[in-house]
């Protein structure tokens, strides 16, 4: 009897190992990242953006799905904390239509493009879903 008992408690101690992980992939797998260009990459102006985005899924300015979203490019700025506006202005470029790629004109030098998700409101989503690159514009 004692032997049921003890295989029970570990057959429920497994399955909840086993959720609780399962839970920590998905979270895992929810990122946005750089296609294009590269990390310490040297490019010239204009430079071709594109964007990649795991564990959630692109929707339009105005969709408030949960787990959907579009992306923000931030110029030589810093990711937005989790639920605030993202703002509107030539350093932060809206994608809310659903863009994954664009071409950008950038003065040569060294940049920071920081790749932002927002939901349908243009709220961030955090630094967790962000991701930033340094890239160096060289002179035409």
């Amino acid at each position: 009897m004692q032997y049921i008992h003890y295989l029970r408690v570990s057959c429920v101690s497994v399955a909840f190992l086993m959720a609780t992980l399962a839970g920590n992939l998905a979270r895992a797998a929810e990122r946005v990242f750089f296609l294009e260009p590269l990390d310490k990459a040297e490019v010239t102006s204009p430079v071709t953006v594109r964007f990649g985005l795991e564990g959630m899924r692109i929707a339009p300015l105005r969709d408030k799905t949960p787990g959907t979203g579009h992306h923000h490019l931030i110029i030589d700025g810093e990711p937005v904390p989790k639920g605030e506006p993202i703002d509107v202005d030539e350093t932060h470029i809206h994608y809310g239509t659903g863009l994954t790629s664009a071409r950008i004109d950038l003065p040569p030098g060294p940049h920071k493009l920081t790749l932002q998700f927002g939901n349908g409101r243009h709220e961030s989503y955090g630094p967790e879903m962000s991701s930033t690159i340094n890239i160096t514009v060289k002179p035409q």
